[in-house]
């Protein structure tokens, strides 16, 4: 594994030869990097982990502001790298900005897949506000089996126990807002033009199934996969699934 910092952004990459970019949620890159490795030792593949500006520790800058804007630096991250045949895949808040990647059309992606994503706005299913809630109510709410929460790190948008919020949800919240969700998203996704699958937890108590299946019914043409056993981390709790899921087809 090498790290880079490119256009403000420092990546952690997996070289191998098939090319991911893998995005994180609320909770940072700790979240995804077991999986990373996991997924370029199994597909052989280049895995592009970065981390978002403003999380891990980084000051967060001008730009970009939005979870667009995001979006819009990573496809000029594709660009600088001069890859091509990219699968994106975004878990949580991450899953947010890996559709607003596939809505950017960037001819370097080929396939996005979003895992247990927020952003969309869905009658019936609301995000649930994770705010205030103790470190053990918010492992039962992630986890189908909260004993596999590795430690203390939350994967939601609050920080229990903390005097105030974390840098890394101070800079989540500056790019979701307060509702973590963009009321025109879910339109917006019927103009997606390239491939999308939707992967979700069956026991995600973050955002539920029925989210996911608006979210996959919003993307013209998206595969929808439910995981079981799994929870709203399923790259943490059921890795293999996950990556079965991922090289399907």
């Amino acid at each position: 594994m090498s790290t880079t910092r490119i256009a403000g952004i420092t990546v952690e990459q997996h070289d191998r030869t098939r090319a991911f970019l893998l995005l994180h949620g609320g909770a940072g890159v700790p979240t995804v990097r077991s999986f990373a490795a996991l997924l370029a030792e199994r597909a052989g593949a280049r895995v592009l982990v970065p981390t978002h500006p403003g999380f891990g520790g980084a000051d967060r800058p001008d730009s970009p502001t939005t979870t667009r804007d995001l979006a819009a630096a990573y496809a000029d991250l594709l660009d600088r790298l001069d890859l091509t045949g990219v699968t994106v895949v975004g878990n949580s808040f991450g899953g947010w900005v890996a559709a607003e990647l596939a809505l950017l059309g960037s001819p370097r992606v080929t396939e996005v897949v979003v895992v247990d994503g927020i952003g969309i706005e869905v009658d019936g299913h609301p995000l649930t506000d994770v705010r205030g809630l103790s470190p053990q109510e918010l492992r039962a709410l992630s986890f189908h089996d909260p004993a596999k929460a590795p430690g203390p790190q939350s994967p939601g948008p609050q920080a229990p126990g903390a005097p105030g919020p974390s840098p890394d949800v101070r800079a989540l919240l500056a790019y979701a807002g307060p509702t973590m969700s963009d009321p025109t998203l879910l339109g917006r996704l019927a103009a997606t033009e390239i491939p999308v699958h939707v992967v979700w937890g069956a026991s995600d108590g973050i955002v539920d199934v029925g989210y996911g299946r608006a979210y996959a019914a919003a993307i013209p043409g998206a595969r929808f996969t439910v995981l079981p056993d799994s929870g709203h981390l399923p790259q943490v709790e059921t890795p293999e699934a996950l990556l079965a899921a991922l090289l399907d087809g």
